[in-house]
């Protein structure tokens, strides 16, 4: 006798559910990478960070496919240009940071700082960068 079980997901239900972790274990493996001490466990996350986001990916273009999983409005090109340019200004500001750090030369906290001042904290005026 071949009954089915009824608390079988439909297939287009497993596959999101799938994506879904496949998402999750990507950020879990994102954290590891940022946290890891030692060079070698470093190395086996983002390996490993590398591996899911490929599985991701291929789940991602089967859906698709399939119709299963929405496509994006493209995004305006001007958008894009101005996202990119941020994260490149924060990236450059960071690296000039860790750079100063290393080097042991002194931090210029305004080069940091939004042109206004920032209060950190609700009564405080300590943490004005």
């Amino acid at each position: 006798m071949n009954m089915q079980n009824s608390t079988t997901l439909p297939e287009k239900d497993l596959v999101f559910q799938i994506l879904v972790e496949t998402k999750r274990a990507a950020g879990e493996y994102t954290t590891a990478v940022t946290e890891a001490n030692c060079q070698s466990v470093r190395q086996m996350f983002t390996s490993l960070l590398n591996d899911t986001l490929q599985i991701q990916g291929e789940i991602y273009q089967l859906m698709s496919q399939q119709g299963w999983y929405p496509i994006p409005a493209p995004a305006m090109r001007h958008e894009l240009t101005n996202q990119l340019q941020h994260h490149q200004q924060e990236q450059q500001q960071t690296q000039q940071f860790v750079s100063q750090r290393v080097t042991g030369n002194p931090i210029n906290p305004a080069m940091y700082a939004s042109p206004q001042n920032l209060t950190y904290g609700a009564t405080s005026s300590n943490y004005r960068v």
